[in-house]
This record gives C-alpha cells, structure tokens and sequence, in this order.
C-alpha cells in the first residue's frame, strides 16, 4: 500500500452511514482497512461489492455474538491500530467489545465511536437520522425560503460532514498523539457534534446581529444575487456574485446597468430578483454557461449527480474513477509526496475471511472448523 496512512491498520464493525464514509476516507489515505461484516447481511442501500464507501478495503464475515469469533476479532484488533465502532451507547460493552476490555489488549489502540447524539446525555440512547441531528443544531432551521417549512436536505451534512469526516479527524489527531504518548484513546463521534461546529460562523454572525430570519441573509437566497434561477429548458444556474466586483461583472454579462441596482439598497432586492428569474428563463442553461464561462461573475450550471462526473474540470483533474462499474469520486485532499493510492474494487461479504485468518495463523484444519461451525462465513 502507498499513502500517507501506509502501515496503519483499521478495523471497522460494519455499520451504517458515517462509520463506513469514515472508513473509506481512512483507505483512500493507504490505510490497510478491514471490515468485519456480519455473518447475516446488513441492510443497506448499495451491494457491498459496489459501494464506494467499501473501496480499498478487506471483509472478513463474524457472527460477534459467538466467543469463537469474538476471539479472532482479538486477534485482529491486537495488531490493529484503529477500531471504527457505530454501535448505540452500551452495545460493544454488552458484546464484550468496548473500550475498557480493548484498550486493556491493545494499549495503543485509538478506539473511535460513531453515533448520532454521543456516548452521553439525554438522547444518547435514542434512535435517529441525519434530519434530527442537523435539526437539533439549528443549521435545518436556518435552511430554505421563509414561508415553507425547512426542506429535507441530503444526509451530506449530517451524516458524512458532520459524521464520517469528524471522526477521521478525532482518529488521525489520536493517532498523532500516540506518536509522543505511546497510548490510544477513545474518540467519541457524534454527528450532533460535528454538525454543531460546522455552524460556528453562523453562530458567530447571530452573535453579532448579522444572521436574521431564514430566507432574509446572503447566504441563504435572501439576495437575489446569491441564489439559484431556473432556465428556459428546466435547468438550473447558480449566482454566486457576493462580492460587489463580481456583483458588478454579473449585471455586466446579462446586459443590464450595475448603477440602476444599487446592490445593498433593500429596494432593488425584489425588482432585480423579478428580473434576473424572467432573464435566466429566457435561455436554455448551455447558453448561460457560455455567457458566463470566462467570467467571474460566479455563475455555474447546477448539475446533476450524472453530469457532475462528466464535467470538463472534473475530467482535466480526474475527479471521478470507475471501480466495479460504479463511477464514484477519487480520494480527496491530493497529497504531493505520498499520493492516494488507486482504491481497489469493493469486496464482496467475506472476500478475504480465509485469507485474513491465514494471516493470524490460523491452520486450515482451524478455517474450515470455524466455517462448519457458523463462526465466519
């Protein structure tokens, strides 16, 4: 393996959403990750052998609730570095599993916990979803046009910013810390969390009397100059033109008098908004994207999930690779020295068992009973 993570060993107990982003983002980086999937399949929304999330890594399939195969799990986490666990508070602990028990086999092991609300507090056993936990932040309300209720967003900002991406921050700052202390520790994840500090600018304009009411701010369509209009073929554009040079370069290239709109004047508001909506309308969106394409005025096509991975730009940085058919984003940030390495396909459940099991120097006389005996599959 190459990357900066080379030679760091990741076990993740297959889980749902965050844990599995987190576990990619840790293989794109050359970690050597292992999931350990159930002998029972999870339901997800994407086979394993074609989800992105499950790239560069290996399985091996355990039934955790048989000692047999609790004791390879030991095995596997004595050499490991990180453990990736998404459980609700209390469950590793039940299953013989948590971090008391693990961190006394394995000092050095940065246990890392995903959760929604957190291993403490008054939701901390309760169930939910990307929705709730944004929701519990604020960053939900603050979302959409003021006389409608907030929509319902992507589980991006819950789930895999405020989630995934968070706890590989908590784990590669713990495994930095290990470098002078010698000792893992616990990371606890909560979605709640890390969502709550993506709001940190927010709170700090609210705090200065510059965040009103939804659909009122810059930054959320209050300014018709920072929004997204339809086009004449039922596409999209969005206007980015927050600063006033780019304010002024965007009336410029649709022909209209940037002195006729004085942009922080509340009375050009609805009358440029009524005008820019009726002017993108007008034309189809390639014909915006050839008014704006060597400007600056911040004015793109709002692409389809199809059409991103095609782009021009993404083409030139090869910003989406294929792996098993599925076309999918390339590791990201790009390292100069210790690149990315190219992910292998998604394992299918339990591709590698046998091979991780001859590993940890289990004989094939050992495989084969821990196969008839329902403890790997």
């Amino acid at each position: 393996m190459t990357g900066p993570l080379a030679g760091t060993r990741v076990v993740h107990l297959a889980s749902l959403g965050p844990g599995p982003y987190a576990a990619m983002l840790l293989a794109d980086l050359g970690a050597d990750v292992v999931v350990v999937d159930r002998t029972a399949a999870m339901t997800t929304s994407v086979p394993a052998d074609r989800d992105p999330r499950r790239r560069g890594q290996r399985s091996i399939r355990l039934d955790l609730t048989r000692p047999d195969s609790r004791a390879v799990l030991d095995e596997l986490l004595t050499g490991a570095d990180v453990l990736i666990e998404g459980m609700r508070p209390g469950a590793a602990e039940r299953l013989g599993l948590g971090p008391e028990r693990l961190l006394e086999l394995n000092p050095g092991l940065v246990y890392a916990r995903m959760t929604g609300w957190g291993q403490d507090g008054p939701l901390a056993a309760r169930a939910g979803h990307d929705i709730n936990y944004i929701g519990l932040t604020g960053a939900l309300h603050a979302m959409g046009d003021a006389d409608r209720p907030p929509p319902v967003p992507l589980n991006l900002l819950g789930d895999y910013a405020g989630g995934g991406t968070f706890l590989v921050i908590g784990v590669l700052a713990a495994l930095l810390e290990r470098r002078s202390s010698g000792r893992g520790q616990v990371v606890d994840g909560a979605i709640v969390d890390g969502a709550g500090s993506l709001t940190a600018a927010t709170l700090g304009m609210l705090a200065t009397d510059r965040w009103h009411a939804r659909g009122t701010n810059v930054l959320d369509g209050g300014v018709p100059w920072y929004r997204t209009y339809r086009t004449a073929d039922g596409g999209y554009v969005a206007v980015g033109a927050i600063e006033p040079k780019f304010y002024v370069e965007l009336l410029t290239r649709l022909d209209l008098d940037p002195a006729g709109y004085p942009r922080d004047e509340p009375a050009t508001a609805d009358r440029l908004a009524q005008i820019l909506t009726a002017r993108f309308a007008s034309a189809d969106r390639a014909h915006w994207e050839s008014v704006f394409a060597d400007s600056d005025a911040c004015v793109t096509p709002v692409l389809t999930f199809a059409e991103a991975t095609e782009h021009p730009h993404q083409r030139e940085r090869a910003g989406y690779l294929d792996l098993a058919g599925v076309r999918q984003p390339a590791p990201a940030p790009r390292l100069s020295r210790t690149p990315a390495p190219v992910p292998a396909a998604p394992p299918g459940l339990g591709a590698h068992t046998d091979e991780l099991l001859r590993e940890l120097g289990r004989s094939a006389a050992e495989i084969t009973a821990l196969h008839r005996d329902g403890a790997v599959a």
